[in-house]
């Protein structure tokens, strides 16, 4: 498997990193270096766009936690897009969608005063 690319680029003035297909111990540490250098001064709110993302593992979630506590030490937050039904599973199973706030899509996950969209996961 190719190696997966975290890009970043700046929309309505806020960071957005495009996830891969996969998020996994293999790629994790890269996503956090890349987050880190998203949240640089003046850069508390970032959104992970997860739209095209099918399968994170307990090392992807764990990135994202530390993240969001960082993002949230600065008065911002880490901000997801989750599209995928089997994704917002296992946000929900884990409890992490009560602690990180997520959208059905990039426009609302940037809007101002962005309010997170719960949907139940299938069972």
């Amino acid at each position: 498997m190719p190696e997966a690319s975290f890009p970043v680029e700046m929309v309505s003035g806020v960071p957005v990193l495009t996830a891969p297909e996969e998020i996994d111990v293999t790629n994790a540490a890269r996503l956090r270096s890349v987050l880190l250098g998203a949240t640089a001064p003046g850069h508390a709110t970032l959104v992970v766009d997860m739209a095209q993302t099918q399968f994170c593992d307990s090392a992807g979630l764990n990135v994202l936690v530390r993240a969001n506590q960082r993002a949230e030490a600065k008065g911002g937050q880490v901000r997801l897009v989750i599209s995928t039904t089997h994704v917002r599973r296992i946000f929900t199973v884990t409890g992490i969608d009560r602690v990180i706030p997520s959208f059905a899509s990039l426009e609302q996950a940037l809007a101002p005063a962005a309010a997170p969209v719960i949907q139940p996961a299938a069972g």
